[in-house]
């Protein structure tokens, strides 16, 4: 039997479920990649179909596999035979299913978003795949958040294990995500523009959809095949600022010193002729999808994005004090209020923090900041759209009335488990836990924060069995 939860946390489900739907990648990729009578479109370039040979399909991604259906489902089967297509595509092992021409490849487990062996075997094969293309030959690259654990390439010298304990370093020390892909990008030999290296056809088109913050081509996915900005000095003085770079294997430091006094290649700095990134979506999407829906249900939508932002532990406890003070003010009419946010936060790790992820850990710092205020009309839920939160297998957390009398019977405190970053610990035995299995799509996080006014009624009406937002429903 499902745990009873109030009305607003059911329609906040809805609502972040509406949001993951628009960032769908076979819709988005549907305007930018098109057979037009006897042309190909990709995005504003038309080429003839008649001046293609063939055409391979390469790439990696949490979305990668929703992105190589949509790659078939455009082209369609008497084109994917007469073009010769096939492809490589490295995606998480519970994504993979049989397609009729691009091969899914395993690259790592679902919920542990780390690169592995079976990453680097993929990654070669792509590799391979680019330097057999001929000058009539397309190549069409789907790239997607994830894809920096998804594709790893160490640089000579490097082992795969001294890149993941400086990556692991940063993130633990609470580095953003377009740092630590400064740093991934000078210990890769195919990020920050590597892949490009390799590639020896005539055109080639990478498709992207955005995970990060202000849709960097160059940080999504650490841009394999996107012109980086950054340089080695940088690498350098990232691992620096968070302490890390005297505790990195003596490989890394080698390397990123190398390539600091010119002994090393510099990661792409410009596109070559012939090829091209094409951005096909990001948080944006799932913010407008989650909108519309939470339109639909009633509630008035205020943009609270600019808070989703820096460190998980005070943007939940932001989120909440909004929440207090939009449901103390009420609304005018009454309507009740949707606070909705994208965006991603980072936690800074102790030495032996429990579990959970960034959602999680948003979600209990709100608990923790309201846990002596009333949360009847409040129903908060943070999640990944890609249906991953941390190392664990939730996607985020939802708060109500419910979970919260739940915790005090339990005598669970929120303070103890929010100091340990044991987030997957306090929620579970409350049915707190959002669990829904990767999504198909990867735009950051979203968060729904449904607000219902104060009632204008009586206490003791107030208790009729009509619902209303925060009623208890099954």
């Amino acid at each position: 039997m499902a745990p009873r939860r109030t009305l607003l946390a059911s329609h906040a489900h809805a609502i972040w479920r509406a949001g993951v739907a628009a960032a769908d990648p076979l819709p988005l990729m549907q305007p930018v990649l098109r057979v037009d009578g006897e042309a190909l479109v990709l995005g504003p370039r038309r080429i003839p179909l008649a001046d293609i040979d063939s055409i391979a399909v390469i790439g990696a991604g949490k979305a990668g596999a929703r992105m190589s259906q949509a790659v078939e489902a455009i082209l369609g089967a008497r084109r994917l035979r007469e073009k010769a297509v096939s492809g490589w595509v490295n995606v998480p092992a519970d994504t993979v299913r049989p397609l009729r021409a691009i091969r899914l490849h395993a690259a790592r487990r679902s919920h542990e978003n780390r690169p592995t062996r079976r990453g680097v075997a993929g990654t070669r094969r792509i590799v391979s795949i680019l330097g057999r293309q001929g000058r009539r030959d397309l190549t069409l690259c789907l790239f997607s958040g994830g894809g920096s654990a998804l594709l790893p390439g160490p640089a000579a010298g490097v082992r795969l294990r001294d890149k993941t304990e400086v990556s692991d370093g940063l993130h633990a020390a609470g580095a953003a995500i377009d740092e630590v892909n400064v740093v991934r990008k000078h210990l890769s030999t195919v990020k920050g523009g590597g892949l490009l290296r390799a590639w020896r056809g005539r055109w080639l088109a990478s498709f992207v959809l955005s995970d990060v913050p202000g849709d960097s081509l160059d940080v999504i996915a650490s841009g394999p095949t996107s012109p980086d900005p950054t340089t080695f000095t940088d690498a350098i003085a990232v691992l620096r600022r968070y302490a890390v770079w005297d505790h990195a294997p003596q490989a890394v430091r080698q390397c990123l010193m190398e390539g600091q006094a010119g002994l090393r290649p510099e990661t792409l700095k410009r596109l070559p002729a012939g090829a091209e990134n094409i951005l096909i979506g990001g948080n944006r999407n799932a913010l407008d999808g989650a909108e519309r829906e939470a339109r639909r249900l009633g509630y008035k939508v205020l943009d609270v994005s600019s808070h989703l932002r820096g460190g998980a532990s005070e943007a939940g406890r932001r989120l909440a004090r909004l929440a207090f003070e939009a449901r103390d003010a009420g609304s005018a009419g009454g309507q009740p209020v949707c606070l909705l946010g994208g965006g991603e936060t980072t936690v800074r790790l102790g030495r032996r923090p429990g579990e959970g992820g960034r959602c999680q850990e948003l979600a209990l710092a709100a608990v923790f900041e309201g846990q002596k205020d009333d949360w009847t009309g409040i129903a908060l839920l943070c999640a990944g759209t890609d249906g991953e939160d941390g190392p664990t297998d939730a996607a985020g957390a939802v708060v109500d009335e419910v979970l919260l009398r739940r915790a005090r019977r339990q005598g669970l405190e929120p303070e103890a488990f929010l100091a340990r970053h044991d987030a997957y610990n306090f929620f579970g035995p409350l049915a707190g836990l959002m669990r829904t299995g990767l999504t198909g799509t990867n735009v950051m996080d979203l968060a729904v924060i449904l607000v219902a006014p104060p009632p204008r009624v009586p206490a003791n009406q107030a208790r009729s069995s009509r619902k209303r937002p925060g009623a208890i429903c099954h």
